[in-house]
C-alpha cells in the first residue's frame, strides 16, 4: 500500500555555496556517514553513495547526491532537482549569510524547480555545531513557519559526529512520513483531508457502532496497526492524556472521535507522525490521503462462462455490519439507518432504485433478506464494485484477510454444471423478454412480493430493471436474479442473451404480445441450450386470440416447450411464487424434471423471518415462535414424530435384513405405505400447529 517503500528514495543535499564563499561542511557530513569518521581531506564534492535498505531504519534504500557549485552547472542541479524525493539544505550554524541565503536562493529556485501540488520536502541541516555553543533555532524557527515544505530541521556536526545518522534518517522519514498532507502549523490542527481518512478508520474500527472506542476495540485497532496489543496500564495511560486536554475526548471509559483525532495531532506535533502514517496505510490510503487502487481493485481473475458470488466468511461480516446499523433491532434498515452504514463511502452507492430491487418491508425499508440480496446483486452483476464497496467497510482489515478478494468465489464453468447435471452456485439468473406492456416490470416486482396495487405507487423514476430474492430448491436457499431486458429486437446484446433461463412474457389480452415472444425464441434460444419459459401475463384479464401464425399453445408444443404458465399480480394478497422456485430449479436440472419440483410452502407462508443460505447456519430474524422456521423446529422435536422416524429407520435401514426380504416386492411396498404416512402426518401436525398459532 506504501508507494514509496519501494521506490529508490534519493536524498540531495543542497548548499548556499559558490566560489570563494566559507564551506559550510555539506561533503564532510556525507563522509562522515560513510567512514563513520571526520576526514582530513575533502574534496569538493562526494561520490554519488547508495546505502543499503538492510542499514537504515526504515529499511529502505537511499541514494545520497551531492551537488557543487564549483564544478557542477546549474542545468545539472536542476535535473537533481527533478529527480529528488527530499532535499537536505546545508548552512553552517557560525555563518549567518548561509543562514540567510537558504531563503534568498535555495528555497525559491528549489520551488521554482518543482510543481506547486507536488513540492519536495526540505530539510534544513546546520552543520559545525562543534563550533559555537549556542543554538540556531531561534533563527530557523520563523524560516520553517514561513515554508510549508520544510519537515524539520536538524543541527549537527561532521567532525564530532553529532546527529549525522539522524540526519538522513529524518530524510528518509520526511519522504515515507511526510507532515504537508496530515498537518497545517499555522493552524496547529489535522487537515480536513487528514480528519475525513482518521474519521472513516475510527467508523470502522468502532464494530458497535456506539461511537466510541471502548479497550477491546483499541487493542483490536493496535493489533491491527501496529502487530501488538496495550497493556491495561497502557490504555489507561492514553486515555488519560487525553482527558488532561479535552473534555469530551474520553466518555463512558471509551475514545470519542475526537479523542481519536486529538492523539493523532498530539503524535505529530511531537513528531511522531510516523505512528499517524503507518495507521493510515494500513486502512489502505496512499501518500496523498485516497484510498490506493491496489486497495480497492484487488486482483481477481474470472475465467469464461464463470460467476462471482460471495462466501460465507462475507456473508458473516456483511451480517456484522448490517447488526451493527440496525439500531432498532426491526431487521430492516431505515434511511437514516442507511445514511449511517455508508459514512464510511465517498458517496452513497444504492439510490432510491435498490428499495425496488429487492425485499422492503410494509415501510418501504430494506429488509435483512433484501440487504443481503442486494450485496449479493452487486457481487453477481459488477465483481469490482463489490471489492470496492467491502474495502470501504474495512472487510480485509476487520476479517484480517489480505485484500476483500477473499470474499469472493468464483464459481465453475456453467458447462461443468450442465454435464453432471447438479451445480454448486448459489446465484441464478432469469432474463425476462417480452414486447412493451407484456407485464415484465409486474413479473419482477411480485418476485418481491407487490401485488399490482403497490406496483402502482412506485415512481417512475425509482424502478428497476432488476429484481433478487430467495427461493428455496431442495432445502437449501438460493438467490433468483431477474433482468428485465428492454423490448428491442434488433439490439439484444450478449448480456441480455447470457443468462441460466429465460421468460418470455406475452399479455393475454394484447392480440399482438406473443408475436415479440415467438420472434425472440426462433432467433436467439431455438438452438440454444437455455431452458425457455413462456408465462402468460394478466391472466385475470380475458384472454384474446394472438395475431400469430400459432397459438401461444401450439407454439411451445412444437418446441417442446411447456405450456404456458398463467400469471398475474392484480391480487389483494402477495402473489403466489410457486413459479420463481421452478425457475431457480432449471438451469442445473433437465427440463423435464424441474416441473416435478415444488415448493413446499406457498402463498403467504413464504415470506419467512428466517434468513440462511447453504453457505451457513440458520438464522431465526424474529425468535417469534410464530415463523416457519420456529414451528419447524417444535415440529421436529415432538416426541411422537422422533419415534416414528426411528421407527422408519429401523426398518429400511436394519443391518441384519434378510436378503429374501429385500427382494420381496411386498417388503417395498410396506416401506412405501410407511413413508407416505409419515409425510401425510407430519404435514397434517404442522398445519394443525399453523392453525393455533
Amino acid at each position: 500500500m506504501v508507494c514509496k517503500r519501494h521506490v529508490l528514495c534519493q536524498i540531495v543535499i543542497e548548499v548556499f555555496s559558490c566560489v570563494h564563499a566559507a564551506k559550510v561542511g555539506k561533503t564532510s557530513l556525507i563522509m562522515s556517514l560513510v567512514s563513520e569518521e571526520f576526514p582530513d581531506e575533502v574534496p569538493l564534492r562526494a561520490e554519488e553513495i547508495t546505502i543499503p535498505a538492510d542499514v537504515t531504519p526504515e529499511r529502505v534504500p537511499t541514494h545520497i547526491v551531492d551537488y557543487s557549485e564549483a564544478e557542477q552547472s546549474d542545468e545539472q542541479l536542476y535535473q537533481e532537482i527533478s529527480k529528488a524525493n527530499v532535499i537536505c539544505i546545508v548552512y553552517s550554524v557560525n555563518n549567518k549569510k548561509s543562514i540567510e541565503k537558504v531563503t534568498s536562493h535555495w528555497i525559491p529556485l528549489i520551488n521554482d524547480r518543482t510543481d506547486k501540488d507536488s513540492r519536495v520536502p526540505l530539510i534544513l541541516v546546520g552543520n559545525k555545531s562543534d563550533l559555537v555553543e549556542h543554538s540556531s533555532m531561534e533563527t530557523i524557527l520563523p524560516i520553517m513557519n514561513q515554508y510549508q515544505d520544510i519537515e524539520t530541521c536538524v543541527e549537527c556536526s561532521a567532525k564530532n559526529l553529532k546527529n549525522i545518522s539522524e540526519l538522513f534518517y529524518y530524510a528518509q522519514k520526511a519522504v515515507l512520513h511526510p507532515t504537508g498532507p496530515l498537518y497545517c502549523p499555522e493552524e496547529k490542527e489535522l487537515k480536513s483531508s487528514c480528519i475525513k481518512a482518521l474519521t472513516r478508520i475510527f467508523k470502522v474500527s468502532d464494530l458497535d457502532n456506539d461511537g466510541i472506542l471502548n479497550d477491546n476495540e483499541l487493542n483490536f485497532f493496535q493489533r491491527t496497526c501496529f502487530n501488538t496489543p496495550l497493556a491495561p496500564q497502557a490504555l489507561e495511560d492514553v486515555k488519560n492524556v487525553v482527558r488532561r486536554n479535552m473534555t469530551d475526548g474520553v466518555k463512558d471509559n471509551g475514545l470519542t472521535l475526537k479523542g481519536f483525532l486529538f492523539l493523532h495531532t498530539l503524535f505529530i506535533q511531537r513528531g511522531r507522525h510516523e505512528t499517524t502514517w503507518t495507521v493510515l496505510r494500513r486502512f489502505g490510503y496512499d501518500d496523498d490521503l485516497e484510498l490506493t487502487q491496489e486497495y480497492l481493485f484487488p486482483m481477481i481473475k474470472i475465467p469464461p462462462d464463470c460467476t462471482t458470488e460471495l462466501n460465507h466468511n462475507a456473508y458473516l461480516f456483511l451480517q456484522s455490519v448490517f447488526d451493527k446499523h440496525d439500531k432498532d433491532r426491526d431487521c430492516a434498515l431505515s434511511p437514516e439507518e442507511v445514511k449511517d452504514l455508508f459514512k464510511v463511502f465517498p458517496y452513497m452507492p444504492w439510490g432510491p432504485d435498490v428499495n425496488n430491487t429487492v425485499c422492503t418491508n410494509d415501510q418501504g425499508w430494506i429488509t435483512y433478506q433484501g440487504y443481503l440480496s442486494q450485496w449479493t446483486l452487486t457481487t453477481y452483476l459488477d465483481v469490482q464494485r463489490s471489492l470496492e464497496y467491502l474495502g470501504y467497510l474495512g472487510y480485509s482489515i476487520i476479517y484480517e484477510q489480505e485484500s476483500q478478494a477473499a470474499a469472493i468465489t468464483v464459481t465453475r464453468n456453467k458447462r461443468i454444471d450442465l454435464q453432471k447435471k447438479q451445480t454448486q452456485r448459489s446465484v441464478f439468473r432469469c432474463n425476462i423478454l417480452g414486447a412493451q406492456g407484456s407485464g415484465k416490470s409486474g413479473f419482477l416486482q411480485a418476485f418481491l412480493g407487490r401485488n399490482l396495487q403497490q406496483q402502482r405507487r412506485i415512481r417512475e423514476d425509482h424502478k428497476s430493471f432488476y429484481a433478487i430474492s430467495t427461493t428455496y430448491v431442495y432445502g437449501q436457499e438460493k438467490y433468483l436474479l431477474l433482468h428485465e431486458v428492454m423490448p428491442d429486437f434488433d439490439f439484444l446484446s450478449e448480456a441480455d442473451l447470457t443468462c441460466d433461463v429465460v421468460c418470455l412474457v406475452y399479455d393475454i389480452n394484447n392480440p399482438r404480445s406473443f408475436e415479440y415472444c415467438a420472434k425472440v425464441y426462433k432467433q436467439y434460444f431455438i438452438d440454444s441450450k437455455t431452458p425457455c419459459v413462456v408465462i402468460a401475463a394478466k391472466s385475470d384479464l380475458h384472454e384474446v386470440r394472438q395475431h400469430y401464425s400459432l397459438s401461444p399453445h401450439e407454439f411451445c408444443r412444437k418446441h417442446k416447450l411447456h405450456p404456458p404458465q398463467p400469471f398475474t399480480c392484480n391480487m389483494t394478497s402477495a402473489p403466489n411464487k410457486d413459479i420463481y422456485t421452478r425457475l431457480t430449479t432449471m438451469p442445473p436440472l433437465p427440463v423435464c424434471v424441474f416441473w416435478c419440483v415444488l415448493s413446499l410452502y406457498g402463498g403467504e407462508n413464504t415470506h419467512f423471518c428466517v434468513s440462511f443460505h447453504s453457505h451457513s447456519r440458520l438464522r431465526c430474524m424474529c425468535a417469534c415462535n410464530r415463523c416457519t422456521y420456529c414451528l419447524c423446529q417444535n415440529l421436529l422435536k415432538l416426541e411422537l414424530l422422533r419415534s416414528i422416524k426411528a421407527q422408519v429407520c429401523r426398518v429400511v435401514f436394519n443391518r441384519h435384513m434378510a436378503q429374501a426380504d429385500l427382494k420381496n416386492s411386498t417388503f417395498w411396498l410396506r416401506a412405501s405405505v410407511g413413508a407416505t404416512v409419515f409425510a401425510v402426518l407430519g404435514f397434517a401436525m404442522y398445519r394443525a400447529l399453523l392453525k393455533q398459532r
